[in-house]
């Protein structure tokens, strides 16, 4: 803009003017310019005065000037007037007052601004002149806008408990004019201050005077200005909760019934929960202390009182108590009787009950008798028949009961199994878990249990006795080199050591037992029939667990060991002279179905059985609540599954009996089967089993490796993650925990917590992990697993104290505790089981069974046919639990037997045979007759069968 170079030139110009108008003003009459102009004696008024302005960008601005009464109007910027060349003018007047109004704007650009170089902003003001003289308005800055793009300090993410205070700092970029600061939550505008006032704002702090839950979320702190918006960076804010006991509960009863024991009680870390990263509670979950139990004493008699006097009716009586000793604290009363009486005369008192030492003289005794003869006669006549009538029906019971048993026993006396007990209780030291680096198992304590695991057989002494020619009897031909489970993957099946010398007689078998598990040359089953032959594959690098034995007519028990499944081959199953050589190969499968255990594969499949094999299969369905729909299925030749019975109906090709852990399956014909499962609704669950397996970096002396699997809760399943623990030298630190994951759809999350921050480090953004709903719930060929890298900062780190919390969204949670030292020896690195170097595989012949074939064959005989009492295989599978599905029993040739076969796969482990003892017992109590009866066909079973394969 064009200026003139000083002011009076200006002045001098204006004042020229207004001089040679005056005069010609004055010639025009008295009242001249005056009048014309409004004049009332006033100086010019601005109406309007310049205001401050930015400059935005390269966008010039426009200033602007209105006074009254004003004869011209000027801009003055930085001291010096502004071209009039560069004002644009407006002149009107005011019809009210007929004073004339003049409006001036000029314009300023971002050069002009750019250029001056003063002490003090860019300024701007205008004078108004009048005939009476100037006005001066106020001065208007013009300034340059602009933001800066980064922050003079950014908020930081801060971690507070509840009711504590959140302090946010901002300090906005500089900028003309100052920017405006506002906040933003979750990408949302934050609201006002609380009525409360727990928000306020001190400057452009964020102040939050008690934290609340809510409050946790992304804050991001924007400032703006005419000229740009900026974004700080977010800082998360996470109000947590630590957690907090619950009371106590009620001390337990004491753990033993007599004498010193154990009672406990509990608390939960709920009150509250950890919340957000909380700290879990200090302190012990569970409390023990010692308790005594006053053991219960039976009560014992005491000696017999002397006889009392014969008294009037011939009988004396004597009496004891039940003092030696009294029975206390729930002990037993005394057995028997307290009184006693006998006849004191031998059984000879008189007719008119008098005694003999009160008898009348010679004659007088001569003439009672003989009055009394005919009365003597008749009551020793009563007595010998009533003597004879015992004795003749003792004689019928004991021919009856003799022509109802082939061997001369009655089994339902239940001491006839007084011979076969075949107990394996034995009695062990209480030792910590080998597995575990620091057990917090107390050792020394002594207890009796039972072996109840069914991973392998336990009696060393077997293992010698099974090479033994006696118990191969009915093959007096076979020799057996070496039998033993094989785990081997692809191209492993040639090393398998078992080599057989069939008898020329027995029955064809594969020459060597193939991986695949397909028996060469035999596809044609009982009557010719086509058996499918299911194919199993071999994955690589993946093992296959397998067993193999060799069973006869004696038949026998094939174990895979520790994945709790078995094979039972019932006594007589096998035809005599005939020897099968069995196996059982495990498959782990995935796909759509949802499989509650893994798949068996048991044959050859040309193996020709009399009576079903019993197969038992660990699977991992919570049964209890009735969430699930467990159907058996066996796998075609196409390699789909068909479904061959549904556990809750009745069917005659095939009999499931469900247990908690376990299932136990009648089976006729040799294939691949499988337990899968159909959740009825969004609480039905599988069990889930947790371990938490450690061991050094091998590329990092610092560091240490924590791996935590979840796996199903079945034997098997934590097989295959102890084989792989085994080669890579891991050690358990913890005892695996179980957890039920629910079918609703939320993913299971595994996180690492309260690592020492001061002695070691953690990968970044692997604190937590997650696997989704479909991974666990669906199974998967290979274990789930999550893995944290840790590093200790320095070698003098050697005990690493953690928590690993595995939950499900909306779901259970369980916390495994670890607490280990990093730089333990190898001795640590041991078997997963107590009993893994068991090779024992296989039982045959009588050892196989709890129950001795003598007797087996005695209670078969008895209840396959019935009496008229209805002691029959229906009363006897009601009284043995199994009397669902009666109509697969109805079509077996000994029903008995089947019932039997099924008992010894329930209680393979504790051997104990108490519970058919009581049931034969109680069988022998019975005394109304049934009237019902169920039979079938072989036939119309196996034609079930086929329409199913």
């Amino acid at each position: 803009m064009a200026r003139f170079s000083g002011g009076g030139y200006l002045t001098f110009g204006v004042l020229a003017l207004l001089g040679t108008r005056v005069p010609a003003t004055l010639a025009r009459g008295p009242r001249g310019e005056a009048l014309q102009h409004g004049q009332s004696g006033t100086l010019p008024r601005f109406l309007e005065e310049p205001v401050d302005a930015y400059i935005v960008k390269s966008n010039p601005i426009k200033l602007r000037c209105r006074a009254r009464p004003a004869l011209q109007i000027f801009f003055k910027c930085n001291g010096e007037w502004v071209h009039q060349s560069q004002h644009v003018s407006q002149e009107h007047t005011d019809l009210g007052t007929g004073l004339k109004n003049r409006e001036v704007t000029i314009n300023v650009s971002r050069q002009q601004v750019e250029d001056f170089h003063g002490p003090e902003d860019y300024w701007c003001l205008c004078v108004a002149w009048s005939h009476l003289g100037t006005s001066k308005s106020r001065k208007a800055t013009v300034r340059i806008a602009y933001l800066r793009k980064n922050f003079e300090q950014d908020p930081q993410g801060t971690e507070v408990p509840l009711d504590g205070m959140i302090v946010l700092h901002c300090r906005p970029p500089e900028g003309v004019p100052v920017a405006q600061v506002e906040w933003l939550k979750n990408e949302e505008p934050l609201d006002s201050p609380n009525d409360d006032g727990s928000e306020s704002r001190g400057g452009h702090n964020l102040i939050v005077s008690e934290a609340r839950l809510f409050d946790s979320g992304n804050y991001t702190c924007v400032a703006s200005n005419i000229v740009a918006r900026r974004r700080s960076a977010t800082a998360a804010v996470v109000v947590y909760v630590n957690g907090g006991w619950s009371s106590w509960t009620d001390w337990s009863p004491c753990n033993v019934r007599c004498g010193r024991g154990l009672q406990k009680r509990s608390r939960t870390c709920t009150n509250p929960a950890p919340l957000n990263g909380g700290a879990f509670c200090e302190g012990m979950s569970v409390q023990k202390s010692t308790c005594n139990t006053l053991c219960p004493v039976d009560g014992g008699w005491a000696e017999w009182s002397e006889w009392s006097a014969c008294g009037s009716d011939c009988e004396r009586q004597r009496g004891r108590e039940c003092t030696a000793p009294e029975p206390k604290h729930g002990g037993r009363l005394c057995d028997g009787v307290a009184l006693a009486t006998d006849n004191c005369t031998g059984g000879l008192c008189t007719q008119n009950r008098k005694l003999l030492h009160d008898a009348k003289p010679q004659g007088e005794l001569r003439l009672c008798v003989e009055s009394s003869s005919g009365g003597d006669v008749a009551l020793y006549s009563g007595l010998a028949a009533g003597v004879v009538t015992v004795v003749l029906l003792i004689v019928a019971v004991t021919l009856y009961r003799r022509s109802q048993s082939q061997y001369g026993v009655d089994v339902i006396d239940s001491s006839a199994l007084t011979g076969g007990f075949q107990s394996f209780s034995f009695k062990t030291s209480r030792q910590a878990n080998p597995l575990l680096i620091n057990s917090s198992m107390q050792p020394g304590l002594t207890v009796s249990r039972t072996y109840t695991s069914p991973m392998c057989f336990q009696d060393s002494v077997d293992k010698e006795l099974m090479a033994e020619r006696s118990l191969l009897d009915p093959l007096p031909d076979l020799k057996v080199k070496g039998q033993r489970i094989e785990v081997f993957g692809k191209g492993e099946a040639e090393r398998a050591e078992y080599r057989v010398m069939s008898h020329p007689q027995t029955f064809p078998r594969s020459p060597a037992p193939d991986c695949r598990g397909v028996a060469v040359g035999m596809t044609l089953g009982r009557r010719g029939q086509n058996l499918l032959a299911p194919q199993v594959p071999s994955t690589p690098g993946r093992p296959l667990h397998r067993a193999t034995a060799a069973f006869g007519h004696a038949g026998g028990r094939l174990v895979v060991p520790n994945t709790g499944i078995s094979l039972l081959v019932p006594h007589g199953g096998i035809a005599e002279d005939t020897t099968w050589e069995t196996y059982m190969v495990i498959h782990q499968e995935d796909g759509a179905e949802i499989f509650l255990s893994p798949a068996v594969t048991y044959g050859p499949p040309g193996l020709d059985l009399s009576c079903p094999v019993a197969m038992t299969v660990a699977h991992c369905a919570e049964v209890a609540a009735g969430n699930w729909t467990v159907r058996l299925k066996r796998q075609t030749q196409d390699n789909k599954w068909e479904e061959v019975v549904s556990v809750d109906e009745e069917s005659t090709s095939c009999y499931c009996l469900l247990e908690t852990h376990r299932c136990h399956v009648l089976l006729d014909h040799p294939g691949r089967y499988a337990l899968v499962g159909e959740p009825l609704n969004q609480d039905a669950a599988k069990r889930l089993r947790l371990a938490a397996f450690g061991s050094p970096d091998a590329g990092n002396s610092l560091g240490f490796t924590l791996r935590v699997y979840c796996v199903d809760d079945t034997p098997h399943a934590f097989q295959e993650v102890a084989v792989g623990e085994r080669s890579r030298g891991g050690r358990l630190l913890e005892e695996p925990k179980m957890m039920l994951f629910r079918g609703n759809t939320f993913s299971l999350q595994v996180s690492i917590q309260d690592v020492p921050q001061l002695l070691w480090s953690i990968k970044p953004f692997t604190t937590c992990q997650e696997f989704s709903f479909a991974q666990v719930w669906a199974g998967s060929r290979r274990p789930l697993r999550c893995a944290f890298s840790l590093e200790r900062h320095s070698h003098s780190s050697s005990q690493l104290s953690c928590k690993i919390a595995v939950r499900q969204v909306k779901g259970e949670e369980r916390i495994l505790q670890v607490y280990t030292s990093v730089v333990e020896s190898e001795k640590g690195v041991v078997p997963f089981f107590t009993q893994s170097d068991c090779t024992v595989t296989s039982q045959t012949g009588s050892r196989a069974f709890k129950i001795p074939p003598s007797i087996r064959q005695r209670i078969s005989a008895t209840f396959d046919t019935a009496n008229a009492k209805g002691k029959d295989w229906q009363l006897l599978a009601q009284k043995l639990h199994v009397d669902r599905n009666l109509c697969y029993f109805a079509c077996q040739e000994s029903p008995s037997s089947v019932i039997l076969s099924l008992w010894e796969a329930q209680h393979q482990d504790s051997g104990d045979l108490d519970s058919l003892a009581s049931a034969l017992e109680e069988i022998g109590k019975v005394q109304s007759p049934r009237t019902s009866t169920l039979s079938c066909s072989r036939q119309e079973r196996d034609s079930e069968f086929t329409q199913l394969g």
